[in-house]
């Protein structure tokens, strides 16, 4: 005969049995925040405490390269770029049509702000004050050897908020005279450490422009013809980018140096075809991305940037090269 419980006892196992399951949702809760934190080791670096050469990993991930290996930060991104006071990461949202987030990082690798917009990741940079943030996505197509792309490039101002969703509208002089073109195209922004001054290739007419651009005035001119993707040295003296060497889709470019005072064009030591914003490591080091040994993947190297020496591999099976000195 099975007992009765009295109206208080029933009371109290109904108590009992709400603690219980109230304690174990809690502990359910702890270990599932538990499980989207950064993985132990990762969750302390951050830009301030790891100097160094920042990569994309094989899987995503972005890791800080040291002598005992990648150290990675929960961070996955299609592309990464760290000044030392901030970084830019770029990830891809499902769906028709593609969407790219730019994710604007603090110095602790935390998102301070995430602009979305449409096409898929190519380009990212951000100044070395760590106030401007640019990115580049492709809006049609996947690649510059071929003629039937379409890029936009847009610019935050981390400071005041203020969002520039497309450069296109830059009053644009080329020739010495003001030019517009339905076919105009801006790609590869970097900037320079006044956060006002900026570089970036311009494309109008089947041709490409190294464009040098006043952010107050809002205005751009060219400087000089066939230069794609620069890249701005440190010291500010010197523009790093690809150079078309040869027409069509097989092994078109080579990596140059400009110095931007003397306007002296410098061909580097790396005589494969650099399909990548290079980015300097020094003063007297870039780096960039080659395909590496399986399809798809890609390897980091580094070459000087006087035209001496010879490339060397960085990292393998990494992209999106970066280097972060504490300041």
């Amino acid at each position: 005969m099975t007992p009765t419980l009295s109206p208080r006892a029933r009371l109290g196992a109904v108590a009992l049995a709400a603690a219980v399951l109230a304690a174990f949702a809690v502990v359910y809760t702890v270990r599932a925040v538990g499980r989207d934190r950064p993985a132990a080791g990762s969750s302390h670096l951050t830009l301030d405490n790891t100097p160094g050469l920042y990569v994309r990993t094989a899987d995503g991930k972005v890791a800080a390269l040291g002598e005992r290996g990648p150290r990675k930060t929960a961070l996955s991104c299609r592309r990464f770029y760290a000044s030392g006071t901030g970084a830019v990461c770029l990830t891809t949202k499902p769906g028709i049509p593609p969407r790219t987030q730019a994710i604007v990082l603090d110095r602790s690798l935390r998102p301070r702000r995430t602009v979305t917009f449409g096409g898929t990741p190519n380009r990212a940079r951000i100044s070395p004050s760590g106030r401007m943030v640019s990115w580049t996505v492709f809006v049609s197509g996947d690649s510059y050897s071929g003629g039937s792309f379409s890029t936009r490039s847009g610019i935050l101002d981390t400071r005041t908020g203020y969002l520039i969703k497309n450069v296109e509208t830059l009053q644009l002089t080329l020739g010495g005279r003001r030019y517009s073109a339905s076919d105009v195209n801006y790609w590869g922004i970097t900037f320079a450490r006044d956060d006002n001054r900026f570089y970036a290739t311009v494309a109008t007419r089947g041709k490409t422009y190294l464009v040098e651009g006043d952010l107050k005035a809002w205005t751009a001119r060219a400087l000089r013809e066939n230069v794609e993707c620069p890249s701005l040295s440190p010291d500010g003296t010197r523009i790093a980018y690809k150079k078309r060497v040869r027409d069509g889709s097989s092994d078109p470019w080579r990596l140059h140096v400009l110095d931007l005072r003397t306007r002296r064009d410098t061909p580097l030591a790396e005589t494969r075809s650099v399909d990548d914003q290079a980015a300097w490591l020094d003063d007297g080091t870039v780096a960039y991305a080659l395909p590496g040994r399986a399809r798809g993947s890609s390897d980091v190297w580094s070459v000087p940037a006087d035209g001496t020496g010879k490339p060397v591999r960085k990292a393998r099976d990494a992209s999106s090269p970066s280097m972060n000195a504490v300041r």
